[in-house]
């Protein structure tokens, strides 16, 4: 059994709000990325919160570790549960979010390999598998890793053994979340859910589907 996560990557500050309250029931965690809050401004983070829900800061940060410790602090400050950074600036640089993180009480998950396309154009021979070892001895919470390829994630499982991977790409881009559920700890889901005609009972779908 996965937990549900919604991608919540909206620009429409109200809709966020009300698909947040409508489909929470059916949620284990909401992701929030640049576009909601770039957009709605970190105020929304304060209204999100009302329902209950973990929020994950998906900011993919990916910077010097100073630049990385001040992002980090910002995002537990705001009231976020967790922050996802990228892991090819370096250990330092992961190790930075990691301890920032765990020192707000929070957790960080660590990009290992992308669910679009593209993405093997990079995330391959070995790259992805060294971000993996890089995060687990950072002492990274987790990891990111495709819904899209599950025979990918499944390797990349090897390597972090126990660790949380949450797992990006189903729906709108091809995951099936029935290949991946008993694989990773949370499957996230966005366009297939918030521009589903009936949205509850999408998510609702979803939720049955990670069991």
């Amino acid at each position: 059994m996965s937990d549900l996560i919604l991608a919540l990557d909206l620009t429409d500050a109200a809709k966020a709000v009300h698909l947040a309250e409508i489909t929470a029931p059916y949620l284990n965690a909401i992701k929030i990325g640049y576009p909601l809050i770039l957009s709605a401004g970190p105020g929304i983070v304060t209204e999100l919160l009302t329902f209950g829900l973990p929020l994950i800061a998906d900011f993919k940060v990916a910077d010097i570790p100073n630049t990385n410790r001040l992002i980090t602090e910002q995002v537990f400050h705001a009231g976020f549960s967790a922050i996802i950074s990228h892991g090819f600036t370096g250990s330092d640089s992961v190790t930075a979010c990691v301890h920032t993180a765990h020192e707000a009480g929070g957790e960080c998950y660590v990009v290992c390999e992308m669910s679009h396309p593209g993405a093997e154009e990079f995330f391959y021979q070995g790259t992805a598998e060294r971000i993996a070892s890089l995060a687990t001895q950072c002492g990274a919470d987790g990891i990111i890793a495709p819904a899209t390829r599950p025979e990918r994630t499944r390797i990349l499982r090897e390597i972090v053994g126990e660790k949380k991977i949450l797992s990006p790409g189903v729906g709108a881009q091809g995951g099936d979340p029935k290949a991946i559920s008993g694989l990773v700890d949370g499957i996230i889901v966005g366009r297939s859910i918030y521009e589903a005609q009936d949205p509850v009972s999408a998510a609702a779908q979803y939720a049955e589907a990670c069991r």
